[in-house]
């Protein structure tokens, strides 16, 4: 079948079988930050855009993404540059081995557009689906505050 949808802001028409994941489809047309991680919707890895909203690809058919708009790290840069969130993870050492990174920063874009100000409870409660296995998630908590201040204006806080 094909699967028509907006990735990371251009039109594309893909074949996807049936059963196919959207993870598995963005994989297969080589956005490789869309990372397989547990395959069952516990870690993470996988999570991207779906029309604004961070989902994990894991868990969504690529037919219920035709006509959607598709979104992973790398349709995320500012003008050319890098995103806030993903300026203030590099900023705060957020960073590790990475394979988190993406998915991450991805939930936190989509957590601080409809919660701008949040608190650090309410920003690890939005990252509780994102399983890193590096950090304490201290760094990516002060991270997403700092880019939250950063999207609203602010000053640097981190």
């Amino acid at each position: 079948m094909k699967i028509r949808m907006t990735v990371n802001g251009t039109p594309r028409e893909m074949d996807a079988a049936p059963g196919d994941t959207l993870l598995e489809l963005l994989r297969r047309e080589g956005l490789k930050s869309v990372k397989k991680g547990c395959g069952t919707g516990d870690c993470g890895a996988c999570a991207v855009l779906l029309n604004g909203r961070a989902v994990n690809s894991c868990l969504v058919l690529a037919a219920k993404a035709d006509g959607a708009s598709v979104t992973t790290i790398e349709g995320i840069s500012d003008n050319g540059g890098l995103h806030p969130v993903q300026q203030a993870f590099l900023d705060s050492g957020a960073i590790q081995c990475g394979y988190c990174t993406p998915s991450m920063v991805l939930t936190a874009i989509d957590f601080l557009s409809r919660n701008p100000d949040p608190t650090d409870d309410q920003i690890r409660a939005a990252i509780a689906g994102n399983l890193c296995r590096c950090t304490g998630y201290d760094k990516q908590v002060a991270a997403i505050r700092d880019a939250a201040s950063r999207i609203r204006g602010g000053t640097h806080e981190a």
